[in-house]
């Protein structure tokens, strides 16, 4: 029996367009960084993917959603957490070029835990 792979539950708060995107794949990958979208940034808390979700993308898009996923522990060891304007506001912020490494790193598949709009 294969030892169990130590994970990380995070979220990601997308619009109506990423997350077809992410449909697009079975629910297991994030879609690649558009240009001028250096990092890809996961965040640690439900409560803060909300935020974002319902502040930021129901304006822009007219829907927000909040996605949640296991990470193998392993990868993210190599990142470190970055505080983005408050101590509840914690993400991690993964350069664009690692994504396809980081999407490789996901246990199962995305949910889609909550939507606004």
């Amino acid at each position: 029996m294969a030892p169990e792979i130590a994970t990380v539950c995070l979220w990601r708060p997308v619009g109506p367009k990423e997350l077809d995107l992410i449909r697009q794949t079975g629910m297991r990958t994030f879609p690649p960084r558009l240009p001028g979208q250096p990092i890809f940034y996961p965040v640690l808390s439900e409560a803060y993917a909300v935020k974002i979700a319902r502040d930021w993308n129901v304006p822009a898009s007219g829907k927000g959603y909040v996605t949640r996923f296991l990470i193998a522990k392993t990868f993210l060891d190599r990142y470190r957490v970055q505080e983005a304007g408050g101590r509840d506001h914690l993400e991690y912020w993964i350069p664009a070029d690692d994504l396809e490494a980081f999407n490789d790193a996901i246990i199962g598949q995305i949910e889609i835990v909550a939507e606004f709009g």
